[in-house]
């Protein structure tokens, strides 16, 4: 699905009927108050305080509710509307309510000065401060949770020296074409545009560069590529602090980022040093992913936490950014992912794919409560010689 200005799934009007439909105007506020004071699961606020409700009236079997939240609302529309209907005939209104809910996802604030990329929206960095923790998966089903919920995304893998998009995505030994030979052509699975060095070189030539090298790859790939319009696109960091995350955080305007940890005290360690890094080249960090958080036996479904408990919790808590998921070690999410289809695409319905797709719904939300970038709002004075 396509998402320009508004970027949403949009399901049939939800019906809620609570009792007997009524008319007159103070059913009308009595019903806009208990709507406005219900607190969203994802952005932990109001919908008073999100500014969701656009429009109440009065139709001729009831009311009609338009809600318009910041972060892609489809398979999430007739659970939203279903709860909103508990939360008004918990507050004593009598009314017969159709919820119209949607989506509209925009351009969020980056580091000064730079301003956002032209037709993308947000870029979302997904980084850890170590190898080995799954970050590359987590931003694969990240970019696929958001595609399946409605929203236009693209994935740029930044890993230079061990790309893993490509094979990830089911894109292995595919090469993008060039329309003009300056620009590039993203391919395309899943629903997702993607662009990996990996497209561009033999899949065993070891990419022997150095560092100058390395970031003036990641900048051509980002800004030769024609993405085309996006709400989001999710750049998957190689692991630690170097020359592509300072190139990334200095170069390219980033929304916001996503720091991926295993719960043990070693990988978390890590994660500090990159939370910290981020936070001192002024990009927000959006939350904690801890993955292999508990592990599940395929047989017979057993769960043990075998890297240990709550290191995720503790970290978002120790730093003041929320914990976006807990997402299992499943023997199959690793086989999905090698054979090209990542849990949310192999197995949409599965319990392992709804984690991704709840924490890829967090991770949205907070990306929402952001400042919204406001570049286009001031003049720009351009001084012309006589």
């Amino acid at each position: 699905m396509r998402a320009a200005a508004l970027a949403s799934t949009i399901a049939p009007p939800y019906r809620a009927t609570c009792k007997a439909p009524m008319s007159d105007d103070s059913t009308l506020d009595a019903l806009r108050a208990a709507i406005e004071s219900y607190v969203e699961p994802f952005l932990h606020q109001t919908l008073r305080e999100a500014g969701a409700l656009r429009e109440l009236s009065a139709v001729p079997d009831g009311y009609a509710a338009h809600i318009v939240l910041g972060f892609p609302v489809g398979g999430y529309q007739e659970r939203l509307a279903a709860a909103l209907a508990a939360h008004v005939a918990a507050a004593g209104v009598s009314a017969s309510v159709h919820f119209r809910i949607e989506a509209q996802i925009r351009p969020h604030g980056v580091q000064r000065p730079l301003q956002p990329l032209a037709g993308i929206k947000n870029v979302v960095a997904v980084a850890s401060g170590k190898g080995g923790v799954g970050k590359s998966t987590v931003a694969a089903n990240l970019a696929l949770a958001w595609a399946a919920q409605g929203a236009s995304v693209g994935v740029l893998d930044a890993d230079i020296y061990g790309p893993s998009q490509p094979l990830m995505l089911g894109l292995a030994g595919e090469q993008p074409t060039s329309p003009d030979g300056k620009h590039i052509l993203p391919l395309r699975n899943h629903g997702v545009a993607a662009m990996s060095i990996g497209f561009m070189v033999d899949s065993e030539q070891p990419m022997v560069w150095r560092g100058p090298m390395v970031t003036q790859a990641l900048q051509q790939l980002l800004s030769q590529t024609q993405w085309g319009e996006l709400d989001y696109l999710v750049v998957d960091l190689p692991p630690g602090t170097g020359d592509i995350q300072l190139t990334l955080a200095q170069k390219v305007p980033v929304a916001g980022a996503v720091i991926v940890t295993t719960p043990q005290d070693i990988a978390l360690a890590d994660a500090r040093k990159g939370l910290k890094m981020f936070e001192k080249v002024s990009v927000p960090v959006l939350g904690i992913v801890e993955n292999m958080s508990l592990y599940v036996c395929t047989n017979c479904g057993h769960v043990e936490h075998i890297f240990g408990i709550g290191g995720g919790a503790r970290m978002a808590e120790q730093y003041g950014v929320r914990l976006l998921g807990e997402l299992p070690l499943d023997a199959r999410v690793r086989e999905e992912a090698d054979g090209g289809r990542p849990t949310v695409a192999a197995e949409p319905e599965s319990a392992r794919a709804d984690a991704y797709l709840q924490m890829a719904r967090r991770t949205a939300a907070a990306l929402s409560l952001r400042p919204l970038d406001r570049s286009g709002v001031f003049p720009k004075i351009v001084v012309e010689k006589g």
